[in-house]
């Protein structure tokens, strides 16, 4: 460890700037060179007089310089200047829309943030379906989607049939896959400044996406039986919503399945106070749920969008929408004029995939995959407190002393893991902080990739105490 100090008398501005520059003044002229350590953040802030806070943001400036790298338990060290690059410049549209996660993930890190079907082999299946269709449907894959077979649909209402509901093929429109479908519901049936609601914790590409075009977002309270209808109908007399975005089953990133009872006050909350409601059942095929489908409950205002991005391929941009009646139409061309259209070769493989009963034999796999995955993470993380469901690709692990969501995210990174943090999930800003990162477990290839990343990630939680000295 260097002897280093730094002269923060010179310059002006905030304290923890003048720490910065000097740090970057002394790597340049040579008096950190690459490799050294920086001095512990407690040190430092003793040596020199200052809050541990104002060193850990100069820390964090220099860091994004590119000019320093923390390790988790060994401390913040110089880099070697040739062997960075300057950092990717963005807009801040671009920062607010792109959520909390890694842009380009690095080929060697460990991925648990991410939840697509796990690989079974499925490609193999996909590429025989792709040259069939090659060889059936020569002109209609080389150009424009302007007649939608009637297989497509009725795929649709297999797919999304569950818990003893089955919707009318007539209301059923194919969409490039569950997010496509909900973004295009949201543009169609509300305008520019209407207001979506938003369980508290959420998929927030879809947030993100109903910002971007115009509409606001609120947030609904949730607890551990999904969301309170007391507070959905507070926000429905007091901001008068156009939309709820909700995920009653297997919801993400928390695992909680909605009660029947709930499900049916939401539903007649919605119809009282006129909102539409979207349910996104992505992972409800998979849970082995019986609980009535809010879009069996409320068929009128309930649009049930699902797809094969977790159960079976993420890759082939598959899913539907099944709508309340008379507005399949709206949602087709809206889909259409959002999407830039459905590609033919695309939507006739999930077709094919679906009908032929081949998707729902993946899925079934997927399940039993995941149930051997489920196991394998309750083992590794015995002791800790998490919440998982047998057949979800993913858990909600809360962090003990002194972790925090984003401290630990970094501290996985550095190790090589990817994993999500809280914020990830934050439709909006709000005061609760939950001290959670999620876990997703279906990508790694094998079983000891798995385990390795479960160890690595034990191990930051058994040793928390590193958080603070290691991480910038």
């Amino acid at each position: 460890m260097t002897n280093w100090l730094p002269d923060i008398s010179r310059g002006s501005g905030p304290v923890y700037l003048r720490l910065a520059d000097s740090i970057e003044s002394a790597i340049a002229s040579g008096a950190l060179p690459a490799g050294s350590k920086l001095p512990p953040q407690r040190n430092l802030a003793y040596d020199i007089g200052v809050t541990i806070g104002t060193i850990g943001r100069a820390y964090a400036l220099v860091h994004e310089r590119g000019l320093v790298a923390g390790e988790v338990g060994r401390g913040t060290y110089v880099l070697n200047r040739s062997e960075t690059q300057p950092g990717e410049q963005t807009d801040p549209l671009t920062v607010s829309l792109s959520g909390t996660r890694v842009q380009d993930a690095p080929a060697d890190k460990i991925r648990f943030d991410t939840t697509a079907a796990p690989d079974l082999g499925q490609g193999k299946i996909i590429a025989g379906i792709l040259a069939e269709i090659g060889e059936q449907h020569l002109a209609e894959i080389s150009s424009y989607s302007r007649t939608f077979p009637r297989n497509w649909f009725e795929a649709g209402r297999l797919w999304l049939a569950r818990s003893g509901w089955t919707p009318d093929v007539e209301n059923i429109v194919p969409t490039l896959g569950a997010h496509a479908a909900a973004v295009a519901v949201i543009a169609a049936v509300s305008a520019p400044g209407d207001k979506i609601v938003f369980e508290d914790l959420t998929y927030t590409q879809v947030s993100r996406s109903a910002r971007l075009l115009g509409r606001r977002t609120l947030t609904v309270d949730s607890d551990e039986h999904g969301v309170i209808p007391d507070d959905f109908e507070r926000l429905c007399q007091q901001q008068h919503p156009k939309i709820a975005f909700l995920m009653p089953t297997v919801h993400n990133p928390t695992v909680t399945i909605m009660p029947h009872e709930r499900r049916a006050a939401i539903a007649a909350i919605a119809r009282r106070h006129g909102v539409w409601l979207i349910e996104d059942d992505l992972y409800g095929g998979m849970a082995d749920d019986d609980t009535p489908l809010l879009a069996s409950l409320a068929p009128d205002r309930t649009f049930l969008v699902n797809g094969l991005s977790k159960s079976v391929a993420a890759g082939v941009r598959g899913g539907w929408v099944a709508c309340p009646p008379h507005f399949a139409q709206r949602i087709r061309v809206t889909h259409k004029m959002i999407t830039g259209g459905l590609p033919f070769i695309l939507a006739e493989t999930c077709a094919r995939l679906v009908e032929s009963g081949t998707a729902h034999e993946i899925r079934k796999q997927s399940v039993e995959e995941l149930c051997r995955r489920v196991r394998i993470v309750r083992e590794q993380l015995q002791g800790f407190d998490f919440a998982s469901h047998p057949h979800a690709p993913f858990l909600w692990l809360k962090l003990p002393e002194p972790w925090m969501s984003g401290t630990f995210k970094n501290a996985a990174f550095r190790d090589g893991v990817l994993v999500d943090d809280e914020d990830e999930f934050k439709a909006a800003r709000g005061e609760k902080s939950y001290h959670r990162v999620r876990i997703g477990f279906s990508s790694p290839k094998t079983g000891q990739e798995l385990i390795s990343g479960l160890m690595i990630l034990r191990r930051l939680l058994e040793n928390g105490g590193s958080a603070y000295d290691g991480e910038i």
